[in-house]
């Protein structure tokens, strides 16, 4: 039987200590949007330069011709190097170059692949570019074949949980890391639980609380908040 063809975009890969991370690649829809924001911000930057350089004359439209050439060529290649491989166009729609075994995007590989960028917009609007996302599974253009670089979605900053306000008590026996991790994971997911589910849960724990229905589910947290060492 072959092997079916997932519909998402996540993409395993594993470092190099065995560490498995899962990349979600970003399609040409949201790169062509990212694209057109960055592209907003630089034009409308070098209008302003040019409305003040020209005040300057022949020596000021020099000027904002090499302002021009350096934000064309480097505008990108510094942001994705210095600003966690987004530009302000890749953050506002949250996506960021990565090297396509998940490692930060470097100076080399930021250079080729923005450097290959006048490639990919043959013959015209990114042409060959937008060919070669659609050529391969994980939406790479040209650039980001020859450098190695994939765009993916960058994870939102993980939230810790908090355990709902109450007392503390320390658990009636001694309990293993385990069986400590599940208290404290349980107590963290109970505002996201009904109440009823919430009182299934902790009637499974009985024989340790000696309660049942709301008060188990009260002591469970207790328990919690005592070992994460919240002793209020």
């Amino acid at each position: 039987m072959p092997e079916p063809v997932l519909l998402d975009t996540v993409r395993p890969v594993e470092t190099p200590e065995g560490i498995e991370l899962r990349l979600r690649v970003a399609g040409p829809a949201a790169r062509a949007l990212a694209w057109i924001a960055d592209s907003l911000i630089k034009y409308g930057v070098l209008w302003g330069l040019l409305m003040a350089l020209t005040l300057l004359g022949g020596g000021g439209l020099g000027l904002w011709l090499i302002a021009l050439f350096l934000t064309e060529w480097f505008y990108p290649v510094l942001w994705e190097v210095y600003a966690a491989g987004a530009t302000p166009g890749k953050k506002a729609l949250n996506l960021k170059v990565v090297h396509a075994n998940g490692a930060p995007v470097d100076w080399p590989g930021a250079l080729i692949r923005n450097l290959l960028r006048a490639v990919d917009f043959l013959p015209v609007f990114y042409g060959f570019g937008l060919v070669a996302m659609l050529s391969n599974r994980d939406f790479q253009r040209l650039g980001d074949l020859a450098a190695g670089t994939v765009v993916i979605y960058r994870d939102p900053p993980l939230v810790a949980p908090t355990l709902p306000p109450g007392p503390a008590l320390p658990p009636p026996v001694p309990l293993s890391a385990a069986e400590q991790q599940l208290l404290v994971d349980f107590a963290e997911r109970s505002a996201t639980l009904n109440p009823d589910r919430q009182a299934e849960l902790a009637e499974l724990l009985a024989g340790c609380t000696g309660l049942s229905g709301r008060a188990g589910v009260e002591r469970l947290c207790a328990y919690a908040r005592w070992l994460i060492g919240d002793h209020r």
